[in-house]
């Protein structure tokens, strides 16, 4: 079956991505199709870039490289949890990403963002990257000041189901990406029909 992580995105103390990643994780495994996994980077300890030599090498010098690699190579997608940082992602998000080139490549992503300003410039910035090969997010407007609810009823009950429904499956994306080569699939363009993204 294609296995698909929820990413948390934030590490800071008080954060809330680990409860919008929760929710997310529950809304999504009940659409089926996929084994949805949490994977926090808080649980995940990796410095600040320190390889030697471009990940696009694939040559990985440290152990912890290398055993985020073999973490994210178990993956057929994401879904990237995120807020907003100074008009983009959180820094230890980015920092994930720096790190490998090859594990993340051809898989499909998408991206729900949140915060004050629903996140969209955070998210803007990651579905830029043409390493996916598909991309699509959903914006959610919390206040900062806002608390979101474990059991889901404080937040957006339309927006995770409609993000998740209205992407591509998740088994067509991995098929994409198993014949990327043969097929060169190029990423979506434009938010999903009737999303309501604010997404650039």
């Amino acid at each position: 079956m294609v296995k698909v992580a929820v990413v948390v995105g934030s590490t800071r103390p008080g954060r809330r991505s680990r409860q919008v990643a929760d929710w997310v994780f529950s809304r999504a495994t009940t659409r089926g199709g996929a084994d949805f996994e949490i994977l926090d980077l808080a649980e995940h300890k990796l410095p600040l870039l320190d390889e030697p030599l471009p990940p696009s090498l694939g040559d990985y010098k440290h152990e912890h490289t290398k055993a985020w690699a073999q973490t994210i190579s178990r993956f057929d997608g994401f879904i990237f949890v995120t807020a907003e940082y100074n008009h983009s992602v959180p820094g230890v998000l980015k920092n994930a990403l720096d790190f490998l080139y090859a594990e993340w490549n051809n898989k499909a992503a998408g991206f729900v963002s949140y915060g004050s300003a629903g996140g969209v410039r955070a998210a803007a910035s990651s579905r830029s990257s043409r390493r996916f090969t598909a991309s699509r997010s959903r914006t959610m407007r919390m206040p900062a000041n806002s608390s979101l609810a474990p059991n889901g009823r404080r937040c957006y009950k339309k927006s995770i189901p409609a993000t998740i429904a209205n992407r591509r499956s998740w088994r067509e994306c991995s098929h994409g990406k198993r014949n990327h080569e043969r097929t060169q699939p190029g990423p979506l363009q434009g938010p999903p029909p009737g999303s309501g993204s604010h997404g650039a």
